[in-house]
């Protein structure tokens, strides 16, 4: 399974970005996608999911009610649209595809940039 992420930029404070992620290759039975970040010295941070089953989405505490996750099943995309951007969100920005309960497959990432 590939991943491919795409997106990130450098943006002021306040704006908005929209990330996209694409998987390819043997994804039949992922059971989701999801988002994932890492600041410079910092572990990496959960940022929200989409479990296909339901269309349950998750956030991280970080970013609820600034971000949005959508995605496509049929099609193995996933979006992450962040608005009222912050400087605590610079980051590589990762996607992954989960089976059960577990993100076994990562992209090589996206840089965002906030800049205040």
């Amino acid at each position: 399974v590939q991943l491919q992420a795409s997106g990130g930029g450098l943006v002021q404070a306040g704006g908005s970005l929209s990330l996209s992620c694409a998987a390819s290759g043997r994804t039949t039975g992922n059971s989701g996608m999801g988002w994932f970040r890492q600041a410079p010295g910092k572990d990496r941070e959960f940022v929200s999911s989409i479990v296909w089953s339901g269309s349950t989405t998750y956030y991280g505490d970080s970013v609820k009610g600034r971000f949005t996750v959508s995605g496509d099943n049929a099609k193995n995309t996933l979006y992450l649209q962040m608005n009222s951007l912050r400087p605590e969100d610079t980051a590589i920005y990762y996607c992954a595809v989960r089976y059960g309960k577990s993100y076994l497959y990562w992209g090589q990432g996206t840089q965002v940039t906030v800049s205040s």
